[in-house]
């Protein structure tokens, strides 16, 4: 016999779902190497970011949200697929001739591809690289009607670049010499404001892959830009620490201010969004989604230090420590999330199964991701959990973490020595990871030690442990 709960949660459930006859439109939002404590509504006390906190104070902040690993493409590649850094087909930054990153496979359909097929307009702007022009990671065979921006994420690091794409068509900015050229934040944006305002009855997906604040810290010396560096009282970069940057031009004297002018420009662009979503009358069918790839950089002008940027958190991008992985996510949809804070940890490996169940889409494909719809929609809803999470990152001599429950286990070196020792700590009383117990608890290192060996699979494009690597 049912419970009086489990019937009261049944007809909560079928009410709920009652309201999604009609599928959503989503816009996820990723911000390029945003650290957690970078915006105001996770700490941030330097930097303005008023729309964002506003999306917080309306929707759900995360609080426990990780990314796919700390860099960038695999990061992404865990978003597309739904499978964390242990069973991506791209598990690291390698460069794939004759432009941009390693390709995902002909054989991998990403949620993108479902959508696609099952009746939605499909779009991405900004950075993509998983993959160039006509070959195997084309974002065009990847599920998106429309894509424009880098497919090279190396040369997004550019914000003045020689060129963009427009699907397969070159946009061609090599008049861009100086800080008064087009700067490709504002153009993919602008590209991204007309796409909604011309949106019909079709449902459509948006993913909106913004490049800031990811370095070169360069920008256009705007209003932004001078309120920040007169905020500051910044002493200006001379000789030596001015390095030469994109397209030879002029390095940032004043940094601080520029990276601060880069979060700032990153706010005012998702308050532009929810603008047009508004102005268009999708406001009501229109799930927002906000969060970042990775954890925050100190590369050509980044100083997480000055700005705080992983707040209590140890470590940045590069690091599996938490302030590598745990990064922003807020979702907004003003006629079915109320305002919350969500403390149950989630990945973004779990947003391809989100995705797919408010499509009403169900999933074919072998994934590690767990739908979080639940957790979105219902503020007591029955939310399946992960028994742990797996991060693998290829670069500095191979690192491995896992995080079960409380605890959380990182391995450092694993390409020069796989048997390395495990660092543990209780996430509970020492979130900031100081203190390693692992001598204490060697029953909990065992279980750890055994979840990073099943949750490995070798690839042979990704050697990742000592035995797999070639001398």
């Amino acid at each position: 016999m049912k419970t009086i709960f489990s019937i009261l949660l049944s007809i909560c459930l079928l009410n709920s779902f009652s309201t999604l006859a009609q599928q959503p439109n989503i816009i996820f939002i990723f911000a390029d190497d945003l650290g957690y404590g970078e915006i105001g509504c996770y700490g941030q006390q330097k930097i303005e970011t008023p729309n964002l906190d506003a999306l917080a104070a309306k929707g759900k902040k995360f609080t426990s949200f990780y990314s796919g690993t700390s860099v960038c493409a695999p990061s992404r590649a865990s978003l597309m697929t739904g499978l964390h850094t242990g069973h991506t087909p791209i598990r690291g930054n390698k460069q794939f001739a004759p432009e941009g990153q390693t390709p995902l496979p002909e054989s991998t359909k990403t949620f993108a591809n479902y959508l696609q097929q099952n009746g939605y307009a499909t779009a991405t702007f900004g950075k993509w690289g998983m993959g160039f022009n006509q070959n195997s990671g084309d974002p065009n065979k990847k599920g998106f009607d429309l894509f424009y921006g880098y497919n090279d994420q190396a040369l997004a690091h550019d914000f003045f670049p020689p060129y963009l794409w427009n699907n397969h068509n070159k946009v061609d900015l090599s008049i861009n010499k100086t800080y008064d050229s087009i700067y490709s934040a504002a153009l993919i944006h602008q590209q991204a404001v007309q796409y909604i305002k011309e949106q019909g009855n079709k449902p459509f997906f948006m993913y909106l892959s913004y490049t800031l604040p990811h370095g070169d810290v360069i920008g256009p010396h705007d209003s932004l830009y001078n309120y920040y560096k007169q905020k500051f009282n910044e002493q200006p970069l001379t000789g030596n620490a001015l390095r030469t940057r994109a397209h030879n031009m002029k390095p940032e004297a004043y940094p601080h201010a520029q990276f601060a002018a880069m979060v700032g420009r990153l706010d005012l662009y998702v308050g532009e969004i929810v603008k047009a979503i508004k102005e268009k009358g999708l406001a009501e069918n229109t799930l927002i989604i906000f969060s970042s790839d990775n954890g925050p950089h100190k590369e050509n002008g980044g100083d997480p230090e000055f700005f705080n940027s992983n707040g209590i958190y140890r470590g940045i991008k590069r690091d599996l420590y938490e302030g590598g992985m745990r990064v922003p996510f807020i979702a907004y949809w003003p006629t079915k999330i109320k305002p919350a804070v969500v403390t149950q940890p989630a990945a973004l490996w779990d947003m391809y199964p989100t995705f797919l169940e408010l499509a009403k889409i169900p999933v074919s494909e072998k994934i590690d991701g767990i739908s979080i719809v639940p957790l979105l929609l219902f503020n007591k809803g029955k939310q399946k959990l992960h028994e742990h999470f797996y991060w693998e990152f290829h670069e500095n001599d191979g690192r491995q973490a896992v995080r079960w429950g409380k605890w959380k286990g990182v391995r450092l070196g694993v390409s020069k020595n796989e048997n390395a020792p495990i660092e543990l700590y209780n996430l509970n009383n020492d979130p900031s990871e100081q203190k390693n117990v692992a001598g204490k608890f060697p029953e909990v290192v065992k279980i750890i030690e055994q979840l990073m060996k099943q949750e490995h699979v070798f690839h042979p494009d990704w050697p990742l442990l000592s035995s797999e690597i070639k001398n």
